[in-house]
């Protein structure tokens, strides 16, 4: 066997090397132990945490179905806010979504566009009664139609009056004598003079030496006939009126001026109208006279329009449609915001006002007083100071975010009890789209019935409505859009009870506000729909604090009064 010669500094070498290794791999060890550590603790640390959108203080470790509801959890994002508790965090993604637009606060001077109706009407003081002076029957008659225009001293007739013709007689007696008795032939005289006889009709009596039968009815003014009074034959007595007769060279324009109105509307406001029978014709008046005391069955105060009137082209009851541009009375320049940017309970108004800090978009509850309607927009009193940002678009569907987070909102202004969470912007898909547009096939029957006063009619639709309510399943509304169908079908439903329950009309329509107020929200939150929906209101309604319903239709149809006050309303908005 052969002998292997080892050199001594080869070992020394080999003997190190093998140290650093042992060293190296005992030290790589630990951190190697460390990093798989790390790694089997994270995935715990940060695991997902599944939670209800209806009831957030529901907190799982694995997804599935609530508890308390049934609906499919949702992840929880993880708490990164260090803003303010009260806010609701937005990101631009959901914003987005939820198509939020805003806009910075900044005075202006109130104005307003106001739309009036009205109609034309004969001037009263160019209105006339044509009498008869002379006691008697109606021998002839020359104007025998209402419409028929005539002239001052026309004849309108003659009158065969006894009493005229003794007094003629007197009179010519009295000529005989007038040499001795120059006072009874005056006095004689003066007596045919008093029933309207003039000068010269007296001196062709006289001429004639014998008395008259037959007196023509002179007409006293120039005009139109409005209405006739007397035919062929009749026997009148002095005073007694013939016809009624309208000077229509100047007529009023009478406009209808709601009680809510009354403040944009002043003496010496410019009113631009229109005639419908006159297509393509404006005009332009100034209002000269306002009525000062309402009436107490329409609410409304008359504003007169006084117009020149060249060849009778304005005809007494013609309808007009005026405008009004006009500022607010006794007010200065004041905060105006959209009315899409303010939501309402009923007893408050609010909206939500944008913070940008460096944690990001943030959106807070803000409780405003709000004054007049301007136009598309709304006077705001108090709550808010020029240059805040508030969201104009997309409001309710912040308003649901944070319901849904627990913060402040419009239905809990205190916030709610759950934790805090990112909520999802509201969505809305076909499904609850289509679930919410068939309970307008019920809702607009109910409406008509109460336009139409028929109060069985109505009990019948509202108890079909309930009816679509009960039979439409929660499961298909997900996320904050399950919050609001909850709140506002069992609003609805509470209102629907009052109108099934109802002993008469008033009291139906009384619940027919609430009803309303959630249908506008369910066609704000789930439209647009295959239908443009006019969003109305009534500035009468409900003891002048006004009331909203939907229509299908821009025209006018109350159904909070019927009947008394068809026309009284106007279109607020439009979910095209």
């Amino acid at each position: 066997m052969k002998k292997i010669n080892i050199n001594r500094s080869t070992l020394f070498a080999t003997a190190l090397v093998l140290a650093a290794g042992i060293l190296i791999g005992w030290l790589i060890k630990p951190a190697q132990d460390h990093q798989a550590e790390v790694a089997s603790v994270t995935p715990d640390q940060v695991a997902t945490i599944w939670t209800c959108s209806m009831d957030p203080q529901v907190r799982q470790s694995e997804p599935g179905k609530c508890p308390l509801c049934g609906m499919d959890l949702i992840p929880l994002e993880p708490e990164t806010e260090s803003g303010d508790p009260l806010e609701l965090k937005m990101s631009p993604t959901a914003m987005q979504l939820a198509n939020v637009q805003t806009a910075v606060v900044g005075y202006g001077m109130p104005a307003r566009e106001l739309r009036l109706n009205g109609k034309v009407q004969a001037d009263e003081r160019r209105v006339y009664s044509q009498v008869s002076h002379l006691e008697g029957r109606v021998e002839q008659l020359l104007v025998n139609f209402t419409g028929e225009p005539i002239r001052q001293g026309q004849k309108l007739g003659t009158l065969y009056s006894p009493t005229l013709v003794t007094a003629q007689e007197e009179l010519l007696a009295a000529r005989q004598i007038q040499d001795m008795q120059p006072a009874l032939f005056q006095a004689a005289r003066e007596k045919l003079k008093n029933w309207k006889l003039s000068d010269s009709q007296i001196d062709n009596i006289l001429a004639a030496g014998k008395a008259q039968e037959r007196f023509p009815i002179l007409a006293d003014v120039s005009g139109l006939v409005m209405a006739k009074k007397v035919n062929l034959g009749d026997y009148l007595m002095r005073g007694m009126p013939l016809y009624d007769i309208a000077d229509l060279s100047r007529v009023w324009v009478l406009f209808d001026v709601y009680e809510s109105d009354m403040p944009w509307v002043k003496i010496g406001s410019t009113v631009s109208f229109e005639i419908q029978a006159l297509p393509g014709q404006t005009f332009t008046g100034k209002v000269s006279f306002i009525d000062p005391v309402i009436d107490p069955v329409t609410r409304v105060a008359t504003a007169r329009v006084e117009m020149a009137n060249p060849g009778g082209r304005f005809k007494p009851e013609m309808f007009a449609s005026g405008t009004v541009k006009t500022k607010l009375a006794g007010h200065k320049e004041s905060i105006v915001v959209p009315k899409s940017a303010v939501l309402w309970t009923g007893e408050r108004s609010v909206v939500y006002v944008k913070n940008t800090a460096a944690q990001g978009v943030q959106f807070g509850m803000r409780e405003v007083t709000l004054g007049p309607l301007v136009g598309d927009g709304y006077v705001v009193t108090s709550g808010l100071e020029p240059g805040e940002t508030i969201a104009i678009s997309g409001a309710f569907s912040i308003d649901a975010a944070a319901q849904l987070a627990g913060k402040p909102s419009m239905m809990t202004p205190e916030g709610g009890s759950g934790s805090p969470s990112t909520a999802p912007a509201m969505q809305s898909s076909k499904a609850m789209k289509a679930a919410v547009q068939k309970l307008f096939d019920w809702y607009f029957p109910l409406k008509d019935a109460l336009v139409a006063d028929n109060f069985g009619e109505a009990k019948n639709q509202a108890a079909s409505l309930k009816k679509a309510f009960e039979q439409t399943s929660m499961s298909i509304f997900e996320g904050a859009a399950h919050k609001q169908w909850m709140n506002s079908s069992n609003a609805a439903n509470a209102a629907l009870n009052k109108i099934s329950q109802a002993g008469d009309l008033e009291i139906a329509r009384s619940a027919f506000k609430p009803l309303s107020d959630q249908m506008v929200v369910l066609a704000r939150t789930f439209g647009p729909f295959d239908a443009a929906i006019f969003v109305q209101h009534c500035p009468m309604a409900d003891d002048n604090i006004g009331a909203d319903w939907l229509s299908l239709d821009k025209v006018i149809r109350n159904p909070y009064f019927g009947d008394k006050m068809l026309k009284c309303g106007s279109v607020t908005e439009t979910i095209q």
